[in-house]
Formats: C-alpha cells, sequence, structure tokens
C-alpha cells in the first residue's frame, strides 16, 4: 500500500490551482533532516512562507522557484527546529476528499510555516534578493 504522502500526493495531482506544490513543500519541511540539500529545504519554505502568508497558488509558488533555479548559488542552510509543526501528512489525508482535504492541506502548511518561524528572516531576505514580493 502507498505512502500516506504517496496517496496524498496522487490526490492532489488534478486539484485546481496545483496545490500538489504545497503538498511537496510541506512534506520537504516537515521530513528534512542534515543530510538534506539546502537548496530542497530553501525552497520548500520559500513555497511556504508563500502560500502562507502570501497567499500564492502552487501554480505561483512553482513560478518562484523557477526564477530563484536559474541561478546558481550556494544556498543557505536552514537550522531545522526539533517540532515541524503538530499536523502531519496523515492528518491531511484522514480529511475527507475535496474541499476538506484541501483546507487541511493549508493547515499542515501553515503548522510547517510556523514551526520554522526562525528561519522566516532568512528566507524573506533571500526572496527580496531576488525582487519576489
Amino acid at each position: 500500500m502507498p505512502s500516506a504522502y504517496d496517496q496524498l500526493y496522487a490526490y492532489t495531482m488534478g486539484r485546481p490551482g496545483f496545490i500538489l506544490q504545497h503538498v511537496v513543500d510541506a512534506h520537504g519541511a516537515q521530513t528534512a533532516t542534515a543530510e538534506s540539500k539546502p537548496m530542497g529545504i530553501v525552497f520548500a519554505l520559500v513555497g511556504l512562507y508563500l502560500h502562507v502568508e502570501k497567499h500564492f497558488s502552487g501554480r505561483q509558488v512553482q513560478k518562484v522557484h523557477t526564477q530563484l533555479a536559474r541561478r546558481k548559488r550556494a544556498w543557505p542552510v536552514v537550522d531545522l527546529p526539533s517540532a515541524r509543526g503538530d499536523l502531519t501528512v496523515a492528518d491531511v489525508l484522514a480529511a475527507p476528499a475535496g474541499r476538506e482535504r484541501d483546507l487541511a492541506i493549508d493547515a499542515w502548511c501553515v503548522s510547517v510555516w510556523n514551526a520554522f518561524h526562525a528561519s522566516r528572516p532568512h528566507i524573506l531576505s533571500l526572496l527580496q534578493e531576488y525582487q519576489v514580493d
């Protein structure tokens, strides 16, 4: 049987607004380890910030990720908090499919983003450097 993440990933593939991007970002930040690539963690946090605080759609986040990836650079190393949010992919998957599950994805994103509050200034600085707002 596929993992909860794989099931949620498949569910979001056809959902409006490309909410799959939010699932990838929340999961990427929540499950990051010291061995994770800094670029992946930074992109996940950028996506969460843009979605939670700026209300970007998944498509809009994807465009920003593309913009950031165009320039080769050393990505900052992010401190990984021990607690990564109160909600998990399993909690989201437990919500009924449709609007309720889509709202659960948003709540999951908020939960994970709030756990990374110490990284917010670094994400804002990076986005200012790329003139994203």
